[in-house]
């Protein structure tokens, strides 16, 4: 068998469908420099370029799980293009979403928003976080940390891969099989979110 490094892209694309994970690890490895290279020349924020990083790696592991891979282009540029476009949609999204502040810098809407949700939505709320927090507990230790520090600590994935002493790959792994596990527990017991 050949080496994984000497596998084409098109041949780790196919493994990766059958199961074998490590040829998704081997194309990230690959492409990881030009993908987020194309991210951050947009937004020139770091932090956020590698939040942007980890949800185009999302997308093409739901794309390809899903089998809507086109196998006419390189995978290459393919990715590049998600993040690219994963990209632009923020950017698009933070210029829509303009906040309005009263004198004293706060975001008006958020004043109407408070006066108008309801008990009924707080406690909605309150039990799609109870739900979510008792899958979280049932993730591995080290899947469990990094969604931890992620989502509720608002760390990057460079101050994470620091903390828990790995690389950012591998702590962008286990966030994307923390997020894969929590998708099947809830698949599983038709959580709502």
């Amino acid at each position: 068998m050949k080496n994984v490094q000497q596998i084409s892209d098109q041949e780790l694309v196919h493994l990766y469908i059958q199961g074998n994970e490590a040829c998704l690890e081997q194309l990230l490895k690959r492409h990881q420099r030009s993908i987020f290279s194309a991210i951050y020349l947009l937004v020139k924020n770091r932090a956020l370029a590698e939040d942007i990083f980890q949800e185009t790696f999302i997308k093409i592991i739901h794309t390809l799980r899903l089998g809507n891979y086109n196998e006419e282009g390189k995978f290459g540029p393919w990715a590049v293009r998600i993040g690219r476009n994963l990209t632009i949609d923020y950017i698009r999204k933070q210029k829509r979403n303009l906040t309005i502040t009263d004198s004293d810098g706060n975001d008006i809407l958020s004043y109407i928003q408070i006066a108008e949700e309801s008990r009924e939505d707080k406690l909605i709320q309150y039990q799609t976080e109870q739900n979510i927090k008792e899958l979280v507990k049932r993730l591995p230790d080290e899947q469990r940390e990094v969604l931890i520090m992620r989502h509720w600590g608002d760390m990057s994935f460079k101050d994470i891969a620091e903390k828990t002493g790995v690389s950012i790959n591998t702590a962008l792994g286990r966030m994307r099989y923390a997020l894969s596990n929590l998708r099947k527990m809830m698949d599983q017991q038709a959580v709502k979110i």
